[in-house]
Parts: structure tokens; C-alpha cells; sequence
């Protein structure tokens, strides 16, 4: 059987059933959302950038955003088979990149996306298993669709599976 790595870039998303892996590169602040439905082995990546749609005005790209980028990963899954009640999220990124001095929250990206990420997955109902997010290095992430395990890769802090 032949697997494939569907590659999902910065503001981005796509879905797949077993036995394909979905990976997305250079999480910084960004946030990686990964649902899994380990009964029909379909999985879900999400790249979003900022915290929410609503505080753009040029927010036509669902993905960029938590609150749409989830909603919207969620559809895809459903469409393909998932089943909203079989679902787990695990979730990476939402780095410090830069060193602020101040304590402007606007600056604090990271943070504000993790938030807005655990927010709107609560709002619907699906609990995050895991997580490996703040920091301030960046993340490379791989979902392998046949178990939901996620391959975590960093510069200068190692390899782990969450």
C-alpha cells in the first residue's frame, strides 16, 4: 500500500483516511490542530495563524483563523466520513518567536492563538489529549492516520510523539 504525506502549508488545511500522514512545517506562532477519529481513522490538520476571523477585515481564508479553521476542519472530516462524537485533538505551536518588552498582548500571538484554539474546540465539544505549545522554537508536525499519533520535530529540542 502506498502512503502518502499530504503536505498542509501556513493558513491552510486538509483531511485524509488512513493509512495517509499529514505534516505541516515551521509552526512559530501559528497552531497546528490535529482531529483524529480513531474509529474511521480519518485525520484532520489545521495551520491557522491568527486567533479570529472576526477582528480582520480580509478574512475570506477560513484557515488562517481558529475559530473558522476549526469549524471548517470539522466539515471537511465530516464530509469524509467522521464522526464528530469519535473525535480527539491534539494541538502544536503557538510559540514566542520574539522576544517583546512589553506586555502588549497584541504581541503575544502565540499565546492568543493557543487560547483561541482551546476555546473553540470546548465550544464544540472536543477534548484535547495532548499538547506541545509556547516555547519559543519553532515546530515541524506529522499526524499518522492509522493510530492519531502525532510526530512532533523541533530545532535544538529534539523529536518527541504526542
Amino acid at each position: 500500500m502506498d502512503i502518502k504525506t499530504i503536505k498542509v502549508g501556513m493558513a491552510d488545511l486538509n483531511v485524509t483516511k488512513c493509512p495517509n500522514n499529514l505534516t505541516t512545517l515551521g509552526l512559530g506562532s501559528c497552531v497546528g490542530i490535529v482531529l483524529y477519529d480513531k474509529t474511521n481513522k480519518i485525520a484532520g490538520l489545521a495551520h491557522i495563524m491568527l486567533p479570529s476571523s472576526r477582528d480582520i477585515k480580509n478574512n475570506e481564508n477560513k484557515a488562517k483563523f481558529a475559530d473558522t479553521g476549526i469549524e471548517e476542519l470539522l466539515d471537511s472530516m465530516i464530509r469524509i466520513g467522521a464522526n464528530k462524537n469519535n473525535l480527539i485533538a491534539k494541538i502544536a505551536g503557538g510559540s514566542q518567536m520574539f522576544n517583546f518588552n512589553s506586555n502588549n498582548d497584541i504581541l503575544k500571538i502565540g499565546e492568543r492563538n493557543v487560547l483561541a484554539t482551546k476555546t473553540k474546540l470546548k465550544e464544540l465539544n472536543i477534548k484535547i489529549v495532548s499538547e506541545d505549545t509556547g516555547g519559543n522554537f519553532g515546530r515541524t508536525i506529522i499526524l499518522n492516520s492509522t493510530d492519531g499519533s502525532l510526530q512532533v520535530k523541533t530545532i535544538g529540542h529534539g523529536e518527541k510523539t504526542i
